[in-house]
């Protein structure tokens, strides 16, 4: 009988030291952020924000080891607001005679307020200091008082060469995959199945490697092949064990604003089933949903972005099975809806001018002027009251070096076309 060790692959394989991390080096290669930090021997408290599988659990523990610091972990699924006191308390005690210890918070966005709150004494005084990992995006997440008192470092998804990199790692020093005899011919479906996850790749290799030496012949230790077929035929049943969101969360969520952009309604619910069979976080889908009711609809019909609002309200105060329905009328609403990409277009070419021309100058007429000096200093001069002038004045209010630029285009949809109308009504072709 094959002898299959009790730790997954992904957890053998666990770097143990700084050297044999893989990835991020925008973070921790050669004169980068955290590597100088950790070479002055100082950690401050930080959010690791990323998808799952870059390795910010092993990054936070390197990181503690690399300075010194007790590192205690806490996954905010099981832990409570007593977990946290316990440990926070255990690391004052152990400060009075060390450095401050490390408090590892996994999946901090699980934390309600009240349990981010009861963090905030211990960082403020620097009793511990906190890491913090999330797939989510943390400004939506971490409470601002928290958040401000961290910085938040954003870890990638791990590219092919490096994947490929932790493959060879775990056939070179791995014992079990060294008794198997295994090489791998072809990449592309490993590296599909992976999804850009380190640890999903490695457990999906074990998985293959496993069924793979379970079908020879008893008595036999014939070398083991990877290739695309092994992989398709043994990941296609299985895949879902790992991670439920694994490699397709994000193509999913993909997919559900594309139908949507697409006005496929029929897409878009579709898309969206999978995401909640999935066990998707419903506040992650009313997030996007709200997204793509201003980057995609916006002004063909404002009503999208007012119902996408209702609906991450509903969700909040519904959660499943229940929030299934509102969701679904959010996003065939959105996807049956007419589409601009105007807003979005707009601000991104304003935010384009704003970083090649610098900060250019208020112009006086604009600038405020709650004071006897400013007004003496020219602060208000010149501005014309609008509702002065019938509603409208013509004045500018650009810096003078964008006198003429045109940020905001309306599309053509009927909605847009009156908003065309409208400002080329007041502005003639400038603006219309």
């Amino acid at each position: 009988m094959m002898h299959t060790p009790e730790a997954p692959l992904a957890e053998r394989m666990r770097p143990k030291s700084l050297a044999d991390y893989v990835g991020q080096t925008h973070l921790i290669g050669k004169d980068a952020t955290l590597r100088r930090a950790l070479q002055a021997g100082q950690l401050p408290s930080m959010i690791l924000w990323g998808p799952p599988g870059v390795g910010k659990t092993t990054l936070a523990r390197l990181m503690a080891e690399a300075t010194g610091r007790p590192f205690h972990q806490l996954s905010a699924i099981r832990s409570g607001v007593k977990d946290v006191r316990e440990v926070i308390d255990s690391a004052e005690r152990q400060g009075m005679f060390s450095t401050r210890a490390v408090l590892f918070i996994d999946e901090i966005h699980r934390f309600s307020k009240a349990q981010q709150d009861s963090l905030l004494g211990a960082v403020e005084r620097g009793s511990v200091t906190l890491i913090g990992a999330t797939t989510e995006n943390p400004s939506f997440e971490v409470i601002p008082a928290l958040l401000s008192r961290s910085q938040v470092y954003v870890l990638e998804a791990f590219g092919r060469e490096e994947l490929e990199a932790m493959v060879q790692r775990a056939l070179a020093e791995d014992s079990w995959l060294k008794e198997q005899r295994v090489e791998v011919a072809e990449w592309d479906a490993l590296l599909r199945s992976s999804g850009g996850d380190g640890r999903r790749l490695l457990n999906v290799l074990e998985l293959v490697v496993a069924g793979a030496a379970a079908e020879r012949p008893a008595g036999e230790d014939a070398e083991i092949t990877v290739d695309d077929a092994l992989v398709s035929r043994f990941v296609q049943a299985n895949l879902s064990r790992y991670d439920k969101t694994g490699d397709t969360h994000y193509d999913i969520a993909s997919a559900l604003i594309k139908s949507i952009r697409s006005s496929d309604p029929d897409g878009a619910v579709y898309w969206l089933a999978r995401m909640i069979e999935g066990g998707e976080d419903p506040k992650f889908i009313a997030r996007r949903l709200l997204i793509s009711a201003s980057e995609d609809i916006g002004h063909a019909n404002p009503t999208a972005l007012v119902l996408a609002n209702a609906t991450f309200d509903a969700v909040e105060r519904l959660g499943y099975p229940e929030c299934r329905i509102p969701l679904s009328q959010c996003a065939t609403y959105l996807a049956s809806s007419p589409k601009s990409n105007s807003a979005y277009a707009a601000i991104g070419l304003a935010q384009r001018a704003v970083q090649s021309q610098g900060d250019l100058p208020v112009p006086m007429h604009l600038r405020n002027a709650p004071t006897k000096l400013m007004k003496e200093l020219g602060h208000g001069s010149g501005y014309q009251y609008d509702h002065d002038h019938g509603g409208f004045s013509g004045q500018d209010c650009l810096p003078e070096a964008l006198i003429g630029q045109r940020f905001f285009k309306p599309g053509n949809s009927p909605r847009e076309r009156s908003i065309a109308e409208f400002l080329r009504s007041l502005w003639g072709e400038r603006k219309g």
